[in-house]
C-alpha cells in the first residue's frame, strides 16, 4: 500500500531575516521539526526569497547534491572551484559539495527580488570532487513532464551522485497524466509552484508537499491551471 506524507505550505518552517524570507519544508538551521527531517534522500527544500541588492555570503559545504532552481530574478554566483556565473529563471543549477566547498550567492538587481528553490540531496558517493553545472531547463512545455535532473550525465537535465530524477511540468487545467516511477526503491516528492492539482488523490495547492513512496506510479491532475516539480529520489539510501 502507498505510504504518503502531506506538508501543506503554512506547516512549512519560516524564517525572516529582513534581506532573506525562507520557508523550510524540512527542519533547517532554527527551524527543527523531528517529524519533517527528510523524505528518503531529500534532505531540504527551502523556497526562498532574497530582496534585491542582497544575498549570501561566502559559506561551506560537502558530501552534499545542492540544487538551486530559480524562479523569478537572478542570484550571482561564486565558489572555490573558480566559478563565477548569474543564474536566472529558466535554468537549473547543480554542485556537488564531495570533499568541501565554499560559495556565495547574490541578487544584483537591486530594485527586485530573486525567488528560487534551494534543494539539498544525500550522494551515494562521499568525498568526491566538487563538481558545478548549470543549464537551462525547459519551461515552456506545457502538459508533459520536462526532466531537469537524473543520474546520468549524458540524459537531459544536470546529473547527481544519487538515483534521483527530477521533472518539472506546467498542465493546462484539467490534464492529467501518469507518473513511472524510475527505480524500485524510490518515492517521489511533489511541490507545487503555482495552481492546484491532485496527486494520487490527495488535493494540494499552491506551496503544499506531497510524498509519496511504496508505489511504482501515480497520477497527477491538474485542477487549475499548474506548475509543479516532482523529486524523485530513493527512500533508502
Amino acid at each position: 500500500m502507498a505510504q504518503t506524507v502531506l506538508h501543506t505550505a503554512n506547516t512549512r518552517g519560516a524564517a525572516d531575516h529582513g534581506w532573506l524570507k525562507s520557508f523550510h519544508s524540512f527542519s533547517f538551521a532554527g527551524y527543527y521539526n523531528p517529524d519533517r527531517i527528510h523524505f528518503g534522500a531529500l534532505r531540504v527544500l527551502n523556497d526562498d526569497f532574497v530582496t534585491g541588492g542582497m544575498g549570501f555570503g561566502e559559506h561551506p559545504h560537502d558530501n552534499m547534491e545542492i540544487i538551486s532552481i530559480p524562479l523569478e530574478g537572478e542570484l550571482q554566483h561564486k565558489d572555490s572551484l573558480g566559478n563565477t556565473a548569474t543564474i536566472k529563471a529558466g535554468e537549473i543549477q547543480v554542485m556537488s559539495a564531495g570533499t568541501g566547498v565554499y560559495h556565495s550567492e547574490y541578487n544584483p538587481d537591486a530594485k527586485s527580488p530573486a525567488k528560487f528553490l534551494q534543494i539539498w540531496v544525500f550522494p551515494n558517493k562521499r568525498n568526491v570532487e566538487p563538481r558545478y553545472d548549470q543549464i537551462t531547463i525547459d519551461r515552456d512545455t506545457r502538459n508533459e513532464f520536462v526532466q531537469v535532473l537524473s543520474p546520468n550525465a549524458d540524459d537531459a537535465g544536470v546529473w547527481i551522485y544519487q538515483d534521483a530524477w527530477f521533472n518539472m511540468g506546467r498542465f493546462d487545467a484539467n490534464t492529467s497524466k501518469t507518473y513511472q516511477l524510475h527505480k524500485e526503491g524510490n518515492g517521489a516528492y511533489i511541490f507545487v509552484l503555482s495552481g492546484s492539482l491532485r496527486v494520487a488523490g490527495q488535493e494540494l495547492n499552491t506551496r503544499d508537499g506531497f510524498g509519496i513512496s511504496e508505489i511504482d506510479q501515480f497520477e497527477i491532475s491538474a485542477s487549475t491551471d499548474a506548475e509543479f516539480l516532482i523529486m524523485e529520489v530513493p527512500m533508502k539510501f
